[in-house]
């Protein structure tokens, strides 16, 4: 007979009756002692109540040794929730600060809108897509029923995890050094499992599949930036009258991101939310729906006003312009013939710029591969419009936020992926960790990130924006926009990369694509080996601490 108790593990004791050809035998496992029961003649409504009586007896012992397991170890849930909040508040410090780096770095953003931005997308897409990311760094890296003998082992090591985690990432946030989260995670939850079972139950297949992502994600991040630039370019920028060329193309770009996006979340959805069940078909309509909605409202909406705007912000700047230069003129000059003088000569200079703007993204075409390419790639040196720029400025706050959505997607996931384990542990001691991640520890995590981007955030923000390439507003929309789109994609198939990886790539990318226009390669090359050190760094820090609480079991 068996009977499935609170621990989660089927309790089977042995019958021995005499006089019959009826033996059944069962183990208890992990619960305790083999029951049996005496041998003896009675029918077997006799035998019936005789095991009702032990299996109460059972299960109040299992419910006890529950109850003494959670009081035993509700330090680790008190430290737990310590640690992640700490390594969430380093990833705000340090992950999220790179999501939206590309758009304070070209003056589109100030820190404080780029803040309140991360929040709400941040928020947004650890709950709406963050599921199964967490599921891979759980339960997918280690073989967890290696700890079905000894949950409380799996348990604490999801203290030494978070610790690792937290620990190397706000090194590397005094460092002003972009690490990835993934990176720290994946590198801690090796070391504690090393130090606590050696290399058994590690899935070294996942963790090459997992390292290969973090080498294919900059990669493709990169030629996905490069593919949308030199599309945007052809489109766009080259054109005579390129900011027109913008506004065709505005409704067009709603219409795709936003199908994207719903098409990630309503997909196979969020169990949780109850979108799991949703018919593919249903799915696919309701995005497109979504998507034709968006246009409308940026064909009808949200082109008028941008029209609008970029007029006045255009005004604005050449009032500033010329009022600089009248002003440089009477402080060098108090002779009014002079003074005319030097505006005349000022007017010209405009014009001969807007006549050497023209004439730079004329690029013809020659049928030789030589010039293919020189056709294909922009001039290095070409002054785009001003207007246009101020449009692709608006949309790049747009595509800051599609990068915040998907960082919330995938790399909070990994924050909150230890505390989920060590929560699932705690409440039946069950390694498997069949229930899906609570929405509150997604809620939880977010507010960790949120709260140390708003401390800290502004140590790593410029690195990215400022220090690998020189980003204008066009190039900025193309970055976020390729980088976010390779985070979706990830998060989707539940393979944690890091958009730290991902964003590099589409920036490096872009400088590449723009004749090699601004790459600091000294400082690309210490943000890689960064990356590098990660996975050993907090590995290591890992099994010390593991090392330590193993004193404590």
């Amino acid at each position: 007979m068996s009977v499935t108790f609170p621990r989660g593990h089927k309790v089977i004791f042995l019958l021995d009756i005499p006089g019959r050809n009826h033996k059944k035998r069962c183990r208890v496992k992990q619960v305790c002692e083999v029951g049996s029961i005496a041998p003896y003649m009675a029918d077997d409504a006799t035998v019936m109540d005789i095991i009702s009586t032990t299996l109460a007896t059972l299960a109040s012992t299992v419910a006890m040794d529950l109850a003494t397991f959670q009081s035993t170890f509700l330090w680790a849930i008190i430290i737990g929730f310590i640690l992640a909040f700490i390594l969430g508040f380093g990833m705000g410090a340090n992950d999220v600060s790179n999501a939206f780096g590309t758009s304070v770095g070209s003056r589109v953003l100030t820190i404080r809108k780029a803040y309140i931005l991360a929040t709400i997308m941040e928020t947004l897409g650890a709950v709406l897509l963050g599921y199964n990311v967490a599921d891979t760094i759980r339960k997918g890296v280690i073989d967890v029923s290696t700890y079905a003998d000894q949950p409380e082992i799996l348990m604490i090591g999801q203290i030494a995890i978070l610790g690792g985690g937290s620990m190397w990432l706000l090194i590397a946030t005094f460092a002003k050094l972009p690490v990835s989260t993934t990176h720290s995670i994946v590198g801690a939850t090796l070391g504690f499992s090393l130090m606590a079972r050696g290399t058994q139950g590690i899935h070294w297949f996942k963790i090459v599949e997992i390292i290969a992502s973090w080498v294919i994600s900059p990669l493709f991040s990169g030629i996905v930036a490069c593919l949308i630039y030199l599309a945007v370019d052809f489109a766009v920028l080259r054109r005579k009258n390129p900011l027109e060329c913008g506004y065709t193309l505005l409704p067009i770009l709603f219409f795709l991101i936003f199908v994207f996006n719903a098409v990630a979340v309503l997909l196979d959805g969020s169990k949780v939310l109850g979108l799991e069940g949703l018919p593919t078909h249903t799915a696919l309509g309701v995005s497109v729906g979504i998507g034709i909605v968006a246009a409308l409202l940026a064909q009808f909406a949200l082109k008028p006003w941008l029209r609008k705007w970029v007029e006045e912000k255009a005004a604005a700047a050449n009032k500033a312009s010329e009022a600089a230069n009248n002003i440089s003129v009477i402080v060098i000059s108090k002779d009014g013939e002079k003074v005319s003088e030097a505006i005349s000569t000022s007017t010209s200079v405009t014009q001969s710029s807007t006549d050497l703007d023209e004439i730079s993204r004329e690029q013809p075409f020659d049928w030789t591969v030589k010039g293919f390419f020189k056709w294909l790639v922009p001039h290095k040196h070409r002054i785009e419009d001003q207007k246009t720029l101020y449009m692709f400025s608006s949309l790049q706050v747009f595509t800051a936020c599609f990068a915040g959505f998907a960082h919330g997607a995938n790399d909070v996931s990994n924050a909150i992926a230890p505390i989920t384990a060590l929560i699932s542990i705690y409440s039946d001691m069950n390694v498997q960790q069949t229930a899906p991640t609570p929405i509150y520890i997604l809620f939880f995590g977010t507010t960790a990130v949120c709260i140390g981007l708003w401390c800290l955030g502004h140590r790593v923000i410029k690195t990215i924006g400022d220090r690998v390439t020189e980003v204008n507003p066009a190039s900025g929309f193309v970055i976020e926009f390729g980088a976010a789109i390779t985070a979706m994609i990830a998060s989707k198939l539940g393979l944690p990369i890091s958009t730290t990886h991902a964003l590099v790539g589409s920036v490096v990318g872009v400088g590449i694509v723009k004749s090699g226009e601004g790459v600091d390669w000294v400082v690309f090359r210490n943000i890689a080996m960064s990356w590098f050190i990660t996975l050993p760094a907090s590995g290591i820090i890992a099994a010390c601490i593991m090392f330590l609480l193993g004193f404590a079991i």
